[in-house]
């Protein structure tokens, strides 16, 4: 019999977490947790992965995930034991499936015989058949009306801050928040490289990440490129990161920000499409500050431990904002219909289609307003760092 937390029968609330946190499950030594999607994705569960190591500090978990997961969390100390490969499977990895492979899959991870198998991964109507495959004794997740069941589940609804519904899908496994937001280990080695990388002066560092996946929640190259200038003549170094879909935007900025920069335009330049997913977090930790959108760079700069300022659309920060502001600041767009057409685009997620336009949801944000938070948050980050 399964049954919702809405009204839980089987299993009594002992504590409080993000809601109610259940009673533990007993003689747990292998937990499987579903989390595919990006590098923001991953860092959405993270809080909760180290809420399971703590709960159940003598199990291995093994994250079900993607190939950028494994490479950034290979040799990292962390919640994580090992992760394995989703194979291709509508809803959970887009791409051309494989049924030998997901057979083959699904196989090698029931012979691992999970006690506990955890899906954050969306609304459970496709995730949830796909953990159930998994074999595992017991199983928690979210459900949407049309999911199937998992043996304690809650509702999904659309807004919802990312990393406390991860923690109130773990919460009933048992597992109570020992942090509310991420925190990735950076290595030694990371840290040199991203010396190495940046360089040795001793200037402010000021890192942009100008892309998102959703071409909407991309900022204007021309209002990251004010703030880059303005940076540079203020004697912080500035740097353009990114994937190789982001190079040909952070080379408009550069193109834009160094006339306007004078004679500090040698301080601005592009590594977009030059750094490796390990040597990313390195660049990002020596930084002083990062300004990015609602992306995964800019969620990696905040598990590191560097300040941020995020460029969000309003449906978007409540999902994936930073919650603190000591150290992360969040500007705003309060559009609410597309510039194009004017359909309500406040209805998301998997309640609506979107329309096909892809112009811009954030441009309404100013840039100098960023750049007062950048520059504050550059004299916080050095009083930190003892500078």
């Amino acid at each position: 019999m399964t049954n919702s937390l809405a009204g839980p029968q089987q299993a009594a609330a002992l504590g409080t977490g993000v809601g109610p946190v259940l009673e533990k499950f007993g003689n747990v030594e292998r937990v499987a947790v579903l989390r595919g999607g990006g590098l923001g994705d991953l860092l959405f569960a993270y809080p909760a992965l180290s809420a399971l190591a703590a709960a159940y500090p003598d199990a291995s978990i093994t994250l079900l995930g993607l190939p950028m997961h494994a490479e950034l969390l290979r040799d990292r100390p962390g919640p994580v034991s090992d992760v394995e490969i989703l194979p291709y499977a509508s809803g959970v990895r887009p791409g051309q499936e494989d049924g030998k492979a997901t057979a083959d899959f699904f196989a090698a991870m029931r012979s691992r015989r999970f006690d506990l198998a955890v899906q954050v991964h969306g609304g459970g109507r496709n995730s949830n058949p796909f953990l159930l495959n998994l074999g595992a004794r017991h199983t928690v997740g979210t459900r949407t009306p049309d999911a199937v069941h998992l043996e304690r589940t809650l509702p999904y609804i659309y807004y919802q801050n990312e990393f406390l519904r991860a923690l109130e899908v773990v919460g009933l496994a048992g597992a109570a928040p020992v942090s509310l937001e991420p925190r990735l280990a950076v290595t030694e080695e990371e840290t040199t490289a991203g010396h190495r990388i940046t360089g040795a002066e001793s200037a402010p560092l000021v890192v942009i990440h100008p892309g998102a996946t959703d071409p909407r929640r991309r900022w204007p190259t021309s209002s990251f490129a004010e703030i880059a200038a303005q940076a540079a003549r203020d004697g912080s170094r500035v740097i353009i990161v990114g994937d190789d879909g982001d190079a040909s935007l952070a080379d408009e900025i550069v193109r834009l920000a160094q006339p306007a920069a004078g004679a500090a335009a040698k301080r601005i330049r592009s590594l977009a499409g030059q750094l490796t997913l390990r040597e990313l977090p390195g660049v990002l930790s020596v930084a002083t500050v990062v300004v990015g959108n609602d992306s995964g760079p800019r969620h990696l700069a905040q598990a590191v431990g560097t300040p941020t300022v995020g460029i969000y659309w309003i449906g978007n920060s409540i999902n994936a904002g930073a919650m603190g502001r000591m150290l992360h600041r969040v500007h705003l767009s309060w559009t609410t219909q597309c510039p194009v057409c004017g359909v309500d685009v406040t209805q998301v997620g998997w309640t609506a289609e979107r329309c096909e336009h892809d112009d811009s949801f954030v441009q309404q944000v100013q840039p100098g307003e960023v750049y007062e938070d950048l520059r504050e948050l550059t004299a916080t980050s050095l009083l930190l760092r003892g500078r």
